[in-house]
């Protein structure tokens, strides 16, 4: 089922994004565009993303360094992944 229309993501898209470490609608953005554009699916990724534990919170709660995602590349079907675990730096992603 699409979660958003504008750019055609899925809501196994959005799981997989969350399961590979992005905890937020922004995060999810990030990584496949999904609710940058009318914004009408941010809520529904909300919902989506509490079902399940934030990989990145869940490290954090361990005292371990948080993950850091980088964004899918341009068309990207799957979420890129989970980098090595960073010393507490902000990820950077490209919009």
């Amino acid at each position: 089922m699409y979660v958003c229309s504008c750019f055609g993501i899925t809501e196994e898209q959005v799981q997989q994004h969350a399961a590979a470490g992005a905890c937020t609608p922004r995060q999810i953005a990030s990584a496949s565009k999904a609710g940058t554009d009318c914004g009408s699916c941010v809520r529904r990724i909300q919902g989506i993303l509490g079902r399940g534990q934030c990989p990145r919170r869940a490290a954090l709660d361990r005292g371990e360094a948080p993950l850091v995602t980088r964004a899918a590349p341009a068309g990207a079907a799957e979420p890129a992944g989970i980098a090595a675990a960073e010393p507490a730096v902000a990820a950077v992603h490209a919009a």
